[in-house]
């Protein structure tokens, strides 16, 4: 008897509590809001003249600079990591904000993806740097664009227009950066997977679920 309680201990158990903790990263985490609803768009165009809106979509939020054509490989790894596996969603928008005056060059990059990519849930809006720097600044966060008004991080953006991510002391994050992607991989893919849960959950408690989560 004691010796079947010793083997349980050993071994049952630690597969237990793995599993149980396993499962439960997304079922029982809230990803924290870094910043409150955010500004939303201007007058901002996009490359098809239509008007994007924060309000009432989860936004995966970029600000390409006016070097967008040469930092055009963390577009690629965005896509390849993030973009692919989800776009199904009609309730998700992938949105970038650019310099007026980098239009040719965002379409040859939208042209490059839609080589094997359903784009529509790409959107490229323009602005001028002035307006983008005011934006930027609204967000309230720890990092800064660089001098071309750009920055390799994208940013969770709620339905809400909450600006979501890590609050935790030793593990702050609140953008993801698009150039390596085993973070986009790992920290982005988990914090993401978190927030499609929250709506889903919130959906199902409402008896209300949709294809569109």
């Amino acid at each position: 008897m004691k010796k079947n309680i010793v083997l349980f201990v050993l071994f049952v158990l630690p597969i237990v509590a793995y599993l149980f903790f396993a499962s439960g990263v997304n079922s029982f985490t809230k990803l924290p809001v870094i910043t409150p609803k955010v500004a939303d768009f201007g007058n901002w165009k996009s490359l098809k003249n239509e008007k994007v809106s924060l309000d009432g979509k989860i936004s995966i939020l970029g600000f390409s600079g006016t070097d967008i054509l040469k930092n055009r490989g963390n577009y690629f790894n965005l896509n390849a990591k993030i973009y692919q596996r989800y776009h199904s969603f009609k309730d998700l928008q992938f949105v970038v904000v650019c310099p007026l005056g980098t239009e040719e060059d965002a379409q040859r990059i939208v042209d490059a993806l839609s080589a094997n990519t359903d784009v529509s849930q790409w959107h490229f809006v323009f602005t001028s740097t002035e307006e983008i720097q005011s934006f930027y600044n609204q967000l309230k966060l720890a990092g800064k664009l660089d001098s071309h008004f750009g920055t390799p991080n994208v940013y969770i953006v709620d339905k809400e227009r909450n600006l979501r991510g890590r609050k935790e002391q030793k593990g702050y994050k609140e953008g993801y950066n698009t150039f390596h992607p085993s973070e986009l991989s790992n920290e982005m893919l988990d914090d993401f997977k978190v927030i499609l849960y929250e709506y889903r959950a919130a959906l199902k408690k409402n008896h209300n679920a949709s294809k569109k989560l």
